[in-house]
């Protein structure tokens, strides 16, 4: 029973037709001699075809020879298309980068920083997806998103993580408000005043929540916001005042009132990717930008009025 013919046969006898002789194609392929002639006995014993006759030391092809080129010549057609297809797939697959933020950090923020990404990567398609932060955690788990910018803290051995920022919270309010004259706002000084917030399940949330009831103030809550967009849209016309992350107001802080609040609200800022992330160059490219913006965000906010 004939042996299945394997894939250097077939190679040996595809380089003794283009290159004309044994020795031509066993030095193509590396090989002695020897062993370019073996291989092409055996293929002629495997696939019971008198595929060459021999005159004089040279191979001659014969009709059926030429019918198992051109066969032979489309598969491998067909093999350089699908090598063809990989490398696109790959250069597709890896020029790509998704990111998820939460939607607090959905702002000048993360367009800063990806505008500048995208200027240094103009080939790179980038996907800024804002999720809630068990969302933002859990893609990153199952790989949906490349990096994650979030407050809460992850402890994941396939997850990889950085602090982006270190800040403590900041109260602004409006221009010409009753508190604006103070350098400084504490607890006691919010008391009775309007005030705008964020949902009590955020990590901003809870601890601005933890601290109006460990002092008993009383604010006069008019507003609870899903984002920082809204949240400081509030501030600048003057409804009332806040406590934000500095980030949150970084690009507007010539149109509202920024001063420090004490006791300190310190609040972390993580940047996450997965262990091993097969675009890891893009990654921490994209990463670069974020400190560079999270630097100039806190520059703008220590300048400000």
């Amino acid at each position: 029973m004939a042996r299945p013919i394997n894939l250097r046969q077939i190679e040996i006898f595809k380089a003794v037709i283009e290159h004309g002789t044994v020795s031509r194609a066993a030095e193509i392929m590396a090989i002695s001699q020897p062993a370019a002639s073996k291989l092409l006995v055996h293929l002629e014993a495997d696939t019971e075809l008198n595929l060459f006759d021999r005159q004089k030391g040279r191979l001659i092809p014969t009709p059926v020879t030429l019918q198992l080129y051109q066969e032979v010549d489309m598969i491998f057609a067909s093999v350089k298309e699908v090598e063809i297809a990989v490398r696109s797939i790959k250069q597709d697959f890896l020029g790509r980068l998704s990111v998820g933020i939460i939607p607090a950090l959905a702002d000048k923020y993360v367009q800063s920083a990806t505008t500048a990404f995208m200027q240094a990567n103009p080939r790179v398609h980038c996907s800024i997806q804002p999720l809630a932060s068990q969302w933002v955690a859990e893609s990153l788990r199952i790989r949906q998103i490349d990096l994650g910018i979030m407050m809460t803290k992850l402890s994941d051995p396939g997850i990889e993580a950085e602090v982006l920022s270190e800040d403590n919270l900041v109260c602004i309010m409006p221009k010409g408000h009753d508190l604006s004259f103070k350098r400084q706002i504490e607890p006691q000084d919010l008391n009775g005043h309007a005030f705008i917030s964020f949902k009590a399940d955020s990590l901003i949330g809870q601890k601005v929540e933890t601290v109006l009831d460990r002092y008993a103030i009383r604010v006069d809550k008019i507003v609870t916001a899903h984002s920082s967009t809204t949240l400081r849209q509030f501030v600048v016309a003057g409804q009332g005042i806040a406590l934000v992350h500095p980030f949150f107001v970084a690009d507007i802080a010539d149109q509202l009132v920024i001063r420090p609040f004490e006791p300190e609200l310190t609040v972390q800022l993580f940047m996450y990717h997965a262990t091993g992330a097969r675009n890891i160059d893009l990654i921490q490219s994209y990463m670069s930008f974020c400190r560079t913006e999270a630097a100039l965000a806190a520059d703008m906010v220590r300048a400000g009025p």
